[in-house]
Order: structure tokens, then C-alpha cells, then sequence
């Protein structure tokens, strides 16, 4: 198995395996081969390492500055979608979901962290797709973060550019504007630590809550007098689960956690980050989403701030706009940070300023944002295929795969299946949630595919590089 790499079945004990405050966890364990004994020196190492004489310090980060760049991740990525969700399906079941989906949420954070805290050798979803399923789900996983995160930042220029366009009424062609905010972003990316963007990351969750309150100030002071409040809408299958995958994806953030975490000064804090930002972000979406469709009605567009009037968009545009800058900055620099540390890893280019490692890192930091430019400019579809990324990224490593951690830590680390029945309540929690998961999944393409068919069939698909 890909696991006995760690020995954690042969009585080693797990409380040693579990402090990531040690850079190198020295375990002596006997192993029994027959009646002979044998004493193998076991050693868990961190990403990073005992990083006291280099040069580029990677594990500075503080709970308070993580949570900083949780929100600033999160936030900026689902609030302006929810109030259509409530037009769609009605405020009760929006708001039922979204308040459920955050709790769910936070629940899979903590197997998340109890995962990393673990495993403090794993630096993202691929080394924990390769303790679950071997080289093929290092793949998988690894591959998925990157797209997810490369769809992420071409979404988040993609939104600058409509903040830029709303600001100067449209006085510039949309693709230089989308040019401008790529090449800032890109800019802001560079810095080789998470450290050196959290103060920013800070700003950020300011401004986008900043936002959030403009837009709801706007709503309330210009509210549509036509406006038809449902507290449920009767719906379809497909009208239906389109409107759930708005709350759905609004907490997707869960796929950048093991960088983060790895970047701790303490990563057993890593949990007091996890409540901060569910517990902000899912009152903010629910009281936003429910006093944006309050006031607008019915006929509320996403994002919500095209439903204002133009002052009030510019406004709340004008404050997005920093979120939507940092957040771009926050995504390119994990997809960078994923592929370095696969190259680098244990190597003095992850912690020197070496010629080549600056020369790679800001190649990765280019080539992603360059990749999203691309698509978010030369794929019409791109909105389209961000919903499809969602859905087959997304739905994992925030739901899904939080099961599959529980359970297989617990096979391992606490004694089998033996184990397994034991715990017959976290056992189920965890089937419950590979389950919802994949739901999450197949549901989530199934509309996202319909929605490009439907899109081609009305005509409403434009051309590449277009004003």
C-alpha cells in the first residue's frame, strides 16, 4: 500500500507521528518478521523542514494572518453569486442551504486539518491523493488543484475586468482591461511566501466585506418597487440544482488549506483559522444573500452588483475590485507554489535565492496567469467551463475527500477495521460525505454541460477577444 512508507501500522505511536511542530519526527519502531526483531528508524519530515539557517523562511504564518487569507479566498469567490440563487428556488431552501453547506464545510476542515496535523510531510492535494491512492491520485489530485486554481484566477481577472469596464463605462476594449488586471495580478503573485501576501490577503477580506455592505447599503436605498419576493419557487430537477451549485461552490476554498497550513508557524492552530472563516463567511453570504434579494426582488443578476443602480455599482465595483486583485494573486501563487515545491522539494532552491528557483517561480507565476488570460479572454464558454472545473474539483476536496481522510486515518492510526466499527458515527459521517461529495459531483457537471448546450442552441455564446 501506498501508505507503508510510514510504518503507521506496526504500533508506532501516533501522538509522535502527530506533531508537525517538529521538523523531523525520529520514531524507533520494532517490526516482527517472523520470531525475529528488527528496530527501523523512521523519519517524518515536513515540507519545509527545520528552517532555521536559510534564507527564504516559508512557516511564518500566524492562525489570525491564515484566516485573513481564507476569507479573502473564500469570500471573493461566492458572495455576488447568492442572491440569484434565492431568485431561482426561493429565500427558504437558499437559506437553509447555505447555512447547511457552511456548517458542512467547517466539519470537513476539521478532518482536513486532522489529516495535515498527521501527515505533515503532505504540501497539498496531490501528496494527499498519493497517501490515499497512490502515484495515480497524486495525479489526479495534483493535476485538479492546478486547473481549479488556473479556472480560479482567470474567473477573478475576469471580474476585475468587469469592475474596470462598470468604473470607466466601458471607456476602454474589455480585452486590454482584462490585460491590465492580468499583468497587476501577476505583479502581486511573485513574493515566494504566503507571509509576504497575508498583510494584503488582510486588506482584501476588508474590502470585499466592504463590498458586500455597499452592495446591501445600495439595495436597501434603492430598493425595486416591482420586486416579487418568493419564499419558495417550484422548480425543476435542473433549475433547481443550478441554483444549489451557487452556496454549493461559494464555500470551495478547502483545496489551498494544506499550503496554507504548511506555512504555520503552529499548525495546530490550524483550526481557529477554519472557525474564523466559516463562521464569518457563512453569516456574511446568509445575511447578504437574503438583503440583496429582499430589496431587488426576483430579478436580481450575478453578480448582484449589476442589479444596482450605476453609482452604487461603482461604488461596491470600486472595492471588489481589490479583492478580486488579491484573491487572483492568492490563486496563481498556489497554482505556482504546487508545481516549485513538486520540482524543488528538499532541494536549496526551495529555500536559497538561486538564479534557477527565481527564474522557475516567476515562469509558474507567469504561465498561470498567462494561461487564464487566455481562457478567460479566447474561450467563450470560459464561464461555462469554470461551473464544469467546479464541479469536478470543487466537490472533492471541499466535500468529498474529507471522508476519505477520516477513514483512512482511521484504519491505519487507530486500529483497523476494528476501528472502523468502533466509530460507527464518524464512520457513517464519512460515507455520508464521499457520498454528498459525489452527488456534488455528477449533478454539478450534468448542469454545467446542459447549461453550454442550451447556451450554443440560444445563441447566447459570444466570440474570442472581443469589446
Amino acid at each position: 500500500m501506498p501508505h507503508s512508507r510510514h510504518w503507521h501500522d506496526v504500533h508506532t505511536p501516533t501522538s509522535i507521528l502527530s506533531m508537525p511542530g517538529r521538523p523531523h519526527s525520529v520514531v524507533s519502531t520494532m517490526l516482527t518478521y517472523g520470531d525475529r526483531m528488527l528496530e527501523k528508524e523512521i523519519v517524518t519530515a515536513d515540507v519545509f523542514g527545520n528552517e532555521d539557517e536559510h534564507e527564504i523562511k516559508y512557516k511564518t504564518l500566524s492562525w489570525q494572518l491564515v484566516s485573513a487569507l481564507m476569507v479573502a479566498e473564500i469570500v471573493s469567490t461566492g458572495l455576488l453569486t447568492l442572491p440569484n440563487a434565492m431568485a431561482i428556488v426561493g429565500i427558504v431552501p437558499s437559506l437553509i442551504l447555505t447555512i447547511f453547506l457552511g456548517i458542512f464545510a467547517l466539519y470537513t476542515a476539521k478532518l482536513l486539518v486532522d489529516f495535515k496535523l498527521n501527515h505533515p510531510e503532505v504540501h497539498n492535494m496531490g501528496d494527499a491523493g498519493y497517501i490515499l491512492f497512490g502515484p495515480v491520485g497524486r495525479e489526479i489530485f495534483a493535476a485538479g488543484s492546478i486547473i481549479f486554481a488556473i479556472f480560479g484566477v482567470g474567473a477573478l481577472i475576469l471580474s476585475g475586468q468587469q469592475a474596470l469596464s462598470t468604473l470607466s463605462n466601458n471607456g476602454l476594449c474589455a480585452s486590454v482591461l482584462l490585460a491590465i488586471f492580468a499583468i497587476a495580478t501577476f505583479l502581486l503573485a511573485l513574493p515566494r511566501t504566503f507571509s509576504r501576501l497575508s498583510w494584503l490577503a488582510l486588506a482584501s477580506a476588508v474590502f470585499i466585506t466592504l463590498c458586500g455592505i455597499l452592495a446591501m447599503v445600495g439595495a436597501g436605498a434603492n430598493p425595486v418597487s416591482s420586486r416579487v419576493i418568493q419564499a419558495t419557487v417550484p422548480s425543476n430537477f435542473y433549475e433547481a440544482f443550478l441554483a444549489i451549485t451557487g452556496p454549493v461552490f461559494a464555500y470551495a476554498g478547502h483545496f489551498v488549506f494544506f499550503v496554507l497550513i504548511s506555512e504555520m508557524r503552529r499548525p495546530q492552530d490550524a483550526m481557529k483559522a477554519a472557525w474564523v472563516l466559516q463562521g464569518f463567511a457563512t453569516t456574511f453570504f446568509a445575511v447578504f444573500s437574503v438583503v440583496v434579494y429582499v430589496y431587488i426582488g426576483s430579478t436580481v443578476a450575478s453578480p448582484a452588483l449589476f442589479s444596482l443602480p450605476p453609482i452604487w455599482a461603482k461604488i461596491s465595483f470600486a472595492f471588489g475590485m481589490v479583492n478580486f486583485l488579491i484573491t487572483g494573486a492568492l490563486y496563481t501563487h498556489f497554482a505556482a507554489k504546487l508545481l516549485f515545491v513538486r520540482f524543488f522539494r528538499h532541494t536549496r532552491h526551495i529555500h536559497s535565492h538561486t538564479v534557477l528557483g527565481w527564474s522557475i517561480w516567476v515562469f509558474l507565476c507567469f504561465a498561470s496567469v498567462a494561461v487564464a488570460f487566455v481562457l478567460a479572454s479566447a474561450v467563450p464558454i470560459f464561464s461555462y467551463l469554470t461551473g464544469i472545473t467546479a464541479s469536478l474539483f470543487a466537490s472533492w476536496y471541499t466535500y468529498g475527500v474529507a471522508g476519505f481522510f477520516w477513514l483512512h486515518d482511521t484504519f491505519h492510526l487507530k486500529g483497523g477495521m476494528d476501528a472502523i466499527k468502533r466509530r460507527w458515527l464518524g464512520t457513517t459521517l464519512a460515507v455520508l460525505t464521499v457520498l454528498a461529495g459525489a452527488f456534488m459531483c455528477v449533478a454539478g457537471t450534468y448542469v454545467s454541460i446542459k447549461l453550454i448546450a442550451d447556451a450554443y442552441s440560444e445563441g447566447l455564446v459570444g466570440k474570442p477577444f472581443t469589446c
